[in-house]
């Protein structure tokens, strides 16, 4: 009875044992903060763990109502103990913050999380009240000490943002151009303190410009040093336009303004709980605005030749001309290349008369453009096809193009050779025999050879009819209603399963609601069109035509450009003049949107887009 006394004893002491060591082992995440403090009074916050956390796995919770001064600070440390033989390891991680209250009211610490050994590990939420000092009841009829401090500091941190500290300003690179001539406009934030946010309050419009953006969105704005007014600045670029006036007359630039938060620390008697100096750090929020600029627009000069079409820079031309001995009935290509600095993105393609016997076909257009803070530079190449028809000399005259250059202040005409071209007959040699010469509208091969078979012979003679009595059922007609049932039954029922596929087929949905989705968009931009409000006509236009071919074609937005559609209408056997017309319309709409001069035109644009649509459901449906 005593042995088995003693073994209960010593099992139950080495229960107790493991419980403590595993309770011991067990980790603890806590947050230590003060339940009570005031506006504006920065205070700690510290979450305190037990155990060594896995690596970057800390979340610290959103802190909402509160400015984030500092943090995490990171802090650890371990204890080793040996009492009796037995060896005990203390082990302590703190994640600290230093925080300030925004508004007063109870608010709360959110939840932080830790990973230990891949056991997460998370704090309570700490409530904490935030209190008004200000608007308290005063203490013996004046403010507290610690009040007039905070009070004496936040004016100390007004004082010590001068007003030339914080500029914002608009350098434009002329300030007197040529109508399309290009001009170069940067917004740029010049500062002598730090700052820890800003946000926008205007920004320019470009009223009577056609503007380039030359901002890359997905890089963060650099910073970089410069002397102005005898001081050094901290730069930033914030905007940066490549201008295009698009009128003559004096234009204005609206000015840019944005709030820009400067962050000043002023030395207090006030013990700082975090650094343990006497330094506190205040938010001075500053607006600032860009001057107004004024461009003095110059009209072109007169006397432009008629092959001007409002190109102005400095360009050249480069002419490639086909074979000067040509088959009859086979294709050739006429290419005219215009390369250079200057409006690029609006030179049109020069003008090619061909001799009558020619079949000239729409011209195809392919541009390599790189916009910069110089100017538009690239080329823009077209290309001319045709087929000559007939046989004999025939003469190309040469190719001119006309452009206005800013720098020598007057127009400048590149042209091309004359060509001399030898059609000969074709391998049948039936050039001259087949070359036919319809006035009017233009005639397939199909339609000319039915011109003398659209009348046919008339059945002559007396007709031969027999009364016919039999009954309904079992006769012809029977047989024949019942099998139009079934044929009925048979496509109702092939109908309705290609239905509950299709549906289940979310690109084929998508595709077949793009029309419906596109002539909904074409209404709206109707309805704008008779308000006369250009801005959101040629904004919806642009939603309908790229919606329709990303939606019928199922090309994502990343990837829908108009390279990427004219190869799916390519694909799909639609004629390349459809996706050259849809080209022309996304132009037109781009660039009325930034060309008053081109108001009178929706109707042109809104007819355009709506037959480019129905030309290319009635394609696809065939």
């Amino acid at each position: 009875m005593k042995q088995l006394f003693v073994k209960l004893t010593m099992v139950a002491l080495l229960l107790v044992q493991t419980l403590a060591a595993w309770a011991a082992g067990k980790p603890i995440f806590e947050v230590s903060t003060p339940l009570t403090v005031a506006v504006g009074e920065a205070f700690r916050v510290e979450f305190q763990l037990n155990a060594k956390p896995d690596k970057d796995s800390f979340q610290a919770p959103t802190f909402e109502g509160f400015d984030v001064l500092a943090g995490p600070a990171v802090s650890s440390g371990q204890s080793i103990q040996i009492i009796n033989g037995q060896m005990t390891k203390d082990v302590n991680y703190t994640y600290t913050f230093v925080l300030l209250p925004k508004t007063a009211g109870t608010t709360t610490i959110g939840v932080a999380q830790v990973e230990v050994d891949g056991e997460v590990v998370r704090t309570n939420a700490q409530p904490i009240e935030v209190v008004d000092e200000a608007s308290a009841p005063a203490v013996q009829g004046s403010t507290t000490e610690k009040q007039q401090q905070r009070e004496s500091n936040q004016s100390a941190a007004q004082n010590r943002v001068a007003e030339d500290d914080v500029l914002l300003r608009a350098v434009v690179s002329k300030r007197t151009v040529y109508k399309n001539e290009p001009l170069h406009v940067t917004y740029k934030l010049y500062t002598r303190v730090p700052f820890v946010d800003y946000s926008f309050d205007a920004t320019p419009t470009f009223n009577g410009f056609w503007a380039q953006d030359l901002v890359n969105k997905k890089t963060n704005a650099q910073s970089s040093r410069e002397t102005y007014n005898g001081k050094v600045y901290e730069t930033y670029v914030l905007g940066d336009w490549l201008l295009y006036p698009q009128q003559a007359g004096a234009l204005s630039i609206d000015p840019m303004g944005m709030t820009i938060v400067a962050q000043v620390v002023v030395q207090s008697r006030n013990f700082d709980p975090f650094f343990g100096s006497g330094h506190e750090v205040y938010n001075v929020p500053r607006k600032v605005r860009s001057q107004p600029v004024t461009i003095q627009v110059k009209q072109l000069p007169q006397g432009a030749p008629a092959s001007f079409t409002g190109a102005v820079g400095n360009f050249t031309m480069e002419c490639t001309a086909p074979s000067q001995q040509l088959a009859a009935n086979s294709a050739a290509t006429y290419t005219v290349r215009i390369a250079g600095t200057g409006n690029l993105t609006f030179v049109q393609a020069p003008k090619l008369s061909l001799p009558t016997s020619f079949e000239q076909y729409n011209v195809k257009t392919t541009e390599a453009i790189n916009a910069s803070a110089t100017g538009i530079s690239g080329y823009r190449q077209f290309e001319y096809p045709f087929i000559a028809r007939a046989e004999g000399q025939f003469e190309i005259p040469s190719v001119e193009f006309s452009f206005f250059d800013p720098q020598r202040m007057q127009y400048r005409t590149l042209s091309s050779k004359s060509l001399m071209m030898d059609i000969q007959p074709d391998a049948k040699g039936t050039a001259s025999s087949e070359a036919v010469v319809l006035s009017g509208r233009g005639l397939s091969k199909e339609e000319v050879r039915l011109l003398g078979e659209d009348i046919r012979f008339i059945k002559l003679g007396k007709s031969h009819l027999k009364e016919q009595r039999e009954p309904f059922i079992f006769s012809t007609a029977y047989w024949a209603v019942l099998g139009a049932i079934t044929l009925l039954f048979g496509f109702v029922y092939y109908s309705l399963r290609r239905r509950i596929r299709e549906s289940q087929n979310l690109v084929l949905v998508r595709g077949k609601r793009a029309n419906k989705v596109a002539l909904q968009r074409f209404r709206a931009a109707r309805g704008y069109m008779e308000k006369q409000e250009r801005q959101g006509f040629y904004e919806e236009m642009l939603r309908a035509l790229w919606g329709y071919m990303g939606d019928k074609f199922n090309i994502p937005v990343s990837n829908l450009t108009k390279e990427h559609v004219r190869d799916e209408l390519s694909k799909r056997g639609i004629a390349e003049q459809e996706a050259q017309r849809f080209s022309q319309i996304i132009t037109q709409c781009d660039e009325a949107q930034y060309s008053p001069a081109a108001t009178a035109q929706m109707q042109e644009v809104y007819a355009a887009g709506v037959d480019l649509v129905s030309a290319i459901e009635q394609k696809i449906k065939r």
